[in-house]
């Protein structure tokens, strides 16, 4: 069993150039039912699988209190393997062939207000450390372009351009695919000011190529940058929260609120499909509504 879930993995990475987290993601949710069916008895060879063992774990899930978008992940993973394992040959029937995916309700991404992404902004200028300044950076680059935390600790010195007239960052998204993002002033000036004043603080092996780099000098990580936002936010009294996508879905909501075309910001995001964007356009006008209700409220 173990050989067929890694071939399966190998393929995610090799075929379809899944990042390091969805490969992880699907490892644990195909382990975790592996677990299962041993439990059972049921555990031996991925072939005496059918659709019942399947439903019975899906309802074991939701015995369990898992969310409803946890169980529809571990089920979308439930069914590319199986799916991979008829492809191959390795099973005749497929198991989970019409099996329904659990209805999962739409939630609107939450996002903060303008005001309060600059207290948030204004917490790293208290100090003047080098961690600070990188702090700043980090904070302003995620906010200026939306980009998603694995990308901005991904990216690498020779990634983002700040000298010239059109600063920009250049970082990989989800399935491998590089866009170019445009950087405003402000962000270019944080970064700047990390790079010339903070960095060579930090780093300790002059060959290390991330552009940002923890107190040890090695690449930070989304768990360190995670970590720090939450001191950040704590200091600037938001919400608890408040995580890495917050920025991300704050972004784009400001964006479209201040009139960006949703193409473009489609192509900011980095968003295969433009509908994954446009959830963004509710939470847009639910916040103009609020605004609009504020300061007019005798017009409804």
């Amino acid at each position: 069993m173990e050989n067929q879930l890694t071939t399966f993995l190998d393929f995610l990475s090799a075929e379809k150039g899944a990042s390091n987290n969805t490969i992880a993601a699907y490892r644990n949710d195909l382990e975790q039912l592996a677990e299962y069916l041993k439990a059972r008895g049921d555990g031996s060879r991925w072939e005496k699988v059918d659709r019942v063992l399947i439903q019975d774990f899906i309802l074991d899930l939701k015995q369990r209190k898992y969310a409803e978008t946890t169980v529809a992940r571990k089920v979308a993973a439930i069914r590319s393997f199986f799916s991979f394992l008829s492809a191959e040959g390795i099973l005749a029937d497929n198991p989970t062939e019409g099996l329904a995916s659990p209805r999962v309700g739409k939630m609107l991404p939450k996002a903060i207000t303008p005001n309060e992404v600059d207290e948030l902004l204004e917490q790293p200028c208290k100090r003047a450390t080098p961690e600070a300044r990188r702090d700043r950076a980090m904070l302003e680059l995620m906010y200026a372009t939306g980009m998603r935390v694995t990308e901005l600790v991904s990216l690498d010195l020779e990634n983002i351009s700040v000298d010239g007239k059109n600063p920009f960052v250049r970082c990989t998204g989800k399935g491998a695919k590089e866009r170019i993002i445009p950087i405003h002033e402000q962000a270019t000036e944080a970064v700047a000011e990390y790079l010339t004043e903070a960095r060579l603080l930090l780093v300790r092996n002059k060959n290390e190529k991330a552009l940002f780099v923890n107190r040890r000098g090695e690449r930070l990580t989304r768990q360190g940058f995670w970590l720090i936002l939450k001191g950040y936010a704590k200091a600037a009294n938001l919400r608890d929260d408040v995580t890495p996508h917050t920025l991300r879905h704050s972004f784009a909501t400001h964006m479209l609120r201040g009139g960006m075309p949703l193409r473009h910001v489609q192509e900011m995001l980095g968003h295969a499909n433009i509908s994954t964007t446009q959830v963004y356009t509710h939470l847009a006008t639910e916040h103009m509504r609020e605004a609009y209700e504020k300061a007019h409220p005798r017009a409804l």
